[in-house]
C-alpha cells in the first residue's frame, strides 16, 4: 500500500491511497465467504459455493463492492497510523481508481489537530483574591450547624424571611389553569430561592390562610416562557427555633466538649474550603493566560460536534421540542441568533481548551494511571446516583471511556501548569500553589 498525506489547511488534510489488489486478497475471501452465506444456488450447500460460480451468478460488481467497502476503512486506518496523522472526527472518503485486478485507490480528507506551541509556563503570572476569614463566617457556619438540630415551631404572626409555610399552589395561562402547577401541602423555605421567580416577596407578610397572587414566568412544562397568574395560598407558618449555642450543643453536634473547640474546627475546615477556592480561582486565571497566549487554528468538525452536544443539552430541559426554546429565550429578551452566536462562542472556547491542553500534555508526557482514572469514574458514578459498574457500562455503551480518559489527562495537565505558574494574592503575596495541588503530580480529584 501506498499513502501519502497533503495539508490542505493547518487543521486538515488529503491521505491519498492506493492499494494493489494482490494486498486485498483476504479481502476477497471474507467478501466470497460472506456473499455464499448469503443466496442459495442449487447443487451446493449454503457457504459452501466456490467463488467462480458466485462470480457467475452475483456479478463481479457485487464481489468488488463488498471488497472495497470492507478494505477502505481498513486501509484508512492503516494510512493513518503509518503517516501519524492525528485525525479529529470522520473522514471525507472518495473513491479515485477501481482497476479490477490491478489498484484500488481512493482520497480521504479529514480534520486534524493543528501545530501548536505552548509558551512557558513560568511566564504566566496571575493574581487571585485574599483568603479572608471574618469571625462572622465562622458564626454564619456555627448557624447553619445548630439549624440542622433545630426544630419547627407554628407561630402566629405574618411570616417572613426563614420562616417555613405550608403551601397550597394553582397557576393560569391567559386565563386557563395549568395542570402541572398544582399542588397542595408543599413546605417551602422562603427566602431559599428554591421554588419558582416571585414567590418569596410574595409570601413575605402573608398570614396563615390568605391567598398571594403574583405573576411569574414558567421555566419549564408546556407553557414555558409565558407569563403565568400563580396563587399560593399559606396553611401554615411556622419558625425555626435553634439550641442555644453552648459547651452542651457542642458535645451534642460534634466530637468536641466546648464550644471554643467547635468553632476553632469550624474556622480550620473554612479556611480549608477558602484555600481551595483561591487554588480553583488561580486555576481558571491561569487558564485563561495560557488561552490568551496561544493561537489556535480551529478545526470545523470538532466545534460543529461541541456545538451540536451543547444545541442537544440545551433542548434537553424543553423536551428536544424547538418552539418551547424560543418561547423562552423570548422571555429572557433574547433572539435565537443571540443564543446561537453565545453557544458557538462557547464551543469554540471549549475545543480551543481541549487542543491545548492536549498539547501541553503531549509536550510534558502526562500519563493516566489506572486509579487516577478509577478515582474519575468514582467521583462521575457518585454525582449521577449510580454504581461505578453502571457507569462504566454506560460509558463503553455510549463510547465515553476515551473521554473520561482524555479529561483527566487535561486536568492534570492544566493541575501541572498552574503548580508552574506565578501566582499572587491581591495583597502581593505569593501563593504557594504546591501546598494547594501538592508537590508530587497531582491525582485526577485535584486536576477536578
Amino acid at each position: 500500500m501506498k499513502s501519502t498525506v497533503e495539508q490542505l489547511s493547518p487543521t486538515r488534510v488529503r491521505i491519498n491511497v492506493e492499494v494493489p489488489f494482490d494486498e486485498l486478497k483476504a479481502n476477497f475471501d471474507r467478501a466470497y465467504r460472506k456473499l455464499a452465506k448469503q443466496v442459495r444456488i442449487p447443487g451446493f450447500r449454503p457457504g459452501k459455493a466456490p467463488a467462480r460460480v458466485l462470480e457467475n451468478r452475483l456479478g463481479r460488481g457485487v464481489v468488488l463492492d463488498e471488497v472495497v467497502n470492507e478494505a477502505i476503512p481498513a486501509k484508512y486506518l492503516e494510512a493513518v497510523n503509518s503517516g501519524e496523522v492525528r485525525t479529529l472526527g470522520r473522514p471525507d472518503i472518495e473513491l479515485t481508481k477501481l482497476e479490477d485486478g490491478d489498484l484500488l485507490a481512493f482520497t480521504a480528507e479529514v480534520d486534524v489537530r493543528p501545530e501548536i506551541t505552548v509558551p512557558a509556563f513560568g511566564e504566566l503570572a496571575v493574581t487571585v483574591d485574599d483568603v479572608e476569614l471574618a469571625d462572622e463566617e465562622v458564626d454564619t457556619q456555627l448557624d447553619e450547624l445548630r439549624a440542622r438540630f433545630g426544630s419547627l415551631v407554628g407561630v402566629e404572626r405574618p411570616a417572613q424571611q426563614g420562616d417555613f409555610v405550608v403551601l397550597d399552589l394553582s397557576a393560569t395561562v391567559d386565563g386557563e389553569d395549568v395542570e402541572d402547577a398544582k399542588t397542595s401541602g408543599l413546605s417551602y423555605e422562603i427566602g431559599s430561592g428554591q421554588l419558582i421567580e416571585g414567590i418569596d416577596d410574595a409570601l413575605v407578610g402573608a398570614t396563615q390562610g390568605e391567598a398571594r397572587t403574583f405573576t411569574t414566568k414558567l421555566v419549564a412544562g408546556e407553557h414555558v416562557g409565558k407569563d403565568a397568574e400563580v396563587t399560593a395560598v399559606v396553611q401554615a407558618i411556622k419558625e425555626r427555633q435553634l439550641p442555644d449555642a453552648d459547651d452542651e450543643f457542642a458535645q451534642m453536634a460534634s466530637e468536641f466538649d466546648t464550644l471554643e473547640e467547635l468553632k476553632a474546627d469550624l474556622r480550620t475546615r473554612l479556611g480549608r474550603v477558602k484555600n481551595m477556592q483561591q487554588g480553583m480561582q488561580a486555576r481558571d486565571k491561569v487558564l485563561e493566560a495560557l488561552l490568551a497566549v496561544v493561537d489556535v487554528p480551529l478545526p470545523e468538525t470538532a466545534v460543529e460536534a461541541e456545538v451540536d452536544v451543547r444545541k442537544y443539552d440545551a433542548l434537553y430541559n424543553f423536551g428536544q421540542d424547538e418552539a418551547k426554546l424560543e418561547q423562552w429565550l423570548a422571555g429572557q429578551d433574547k433572539t435565537r441568533e443571540q443564543f446561537d452566536a453565545e453557544l458557538r462562542e462557547a464551543a469554540e472556547q471549549t475545543v480551543k481548551t481541549q487542543l491545548v491542553l492536549d498539547a501541553v500534555a503531549d509536550a510534558e508526557q502526562v500519563e493516566v494511571s489506572d486509579n487516577e482514572l478509577t478515582e474519575r469514574i468514582v467521583y462521575q458514578a457518585q454525582r449521577f446516583g449510580i454504581s461505578p459498574d453502571e457507569y462504566v457500562q454506560r460509558a463503553q455503551q455510549s463510547g465515553q471511556l476515551g473521554a473520561i480518559y482524555a479529561d483527566v489527562r487535561r486536568g492534570k495537565a492544566l493541575a501541572g501548569i498552574v503548580r508552574k505558574a506565578t501566582v499572587t494574592d491581591a495583597s502581593g503575596a505569593a501563593v504557594d500553589m504546591d501546598e494547594l495541588f501538592g508537590a508530587e503530580e497531582p491525582v485526577a480529584a485535584a486536576a477536578e
